[in-house]
């Protein structure tokens, strides 16, 4: 696979290409859950296959836009990435310092009802998705603080 961009680099090059396929990976992987899940006379496989359905769509957006963001920083473009730089130490910094806070100590509260929560569905674990979806959440949770730690660390730089 030859790369489509414009004066890049060897590195810049080797990352879109990588970006790029693995974007066709990730499409290619949609229409075998679709089918799965169609074909299935399973409720519960439905709905499961239909929470990976919706994640691997993220990703393959995820991966479309690094791709056009390294594009766009590559062949030195003049408009904005979808992937924006990294620009936290701006005129709003002491916002965006107070919210990053407020949504840690939010999350990190969810966090802990979430915890609590799965174990009030033990009972359950076995007989309903209740207690995986909790889990599902939980690990939202834990991104979204990662998320959130990283605005915090680069704001202090």
């Amino acid at each position: 696979m030859r790369s489509e961009l414009v004066g890049a680099s060897l590195w810049e090059e080797q990352l879109y290409e990588h970006l790029v396929s693995h974007a066709q990976e990730e499409q290619h992987l949609l229409g075998p859950y679709r089918e799965a899940a169609t074909a299935s006379g399973s409720a519960a496989f439905r709905y499961l296959v239909s929470l990976i359905v919706e994640d691997e769509e993220r990703h393959h957006r995820l991966f479309a836009e690094l791709a056009e963001s390294l594009r766009i920083d590559a062949e030195f473009r003049p408009e904005q990435p979808r992937v924006p730089h990294l620009d936290l130490a701006g005129p709003d910094r002491d916002d965006i310092v107070q919210l990053t806070s407020r949504f840690l100590e939010q999350e990190r509260q969810d966090a802990r009802q979430l915890k609590h929560l799965k174990k009030e569905l033990a009972d359950v674990k076995d007989t309903t998705l209740w207690s995986l979806l909790v889990e599902l959440m939980e690990a939202d949770t834990a991104k979204h603080i990662s998320i959130l730690k990283f605005i915090e660390h680069h704001d202090r730089r």
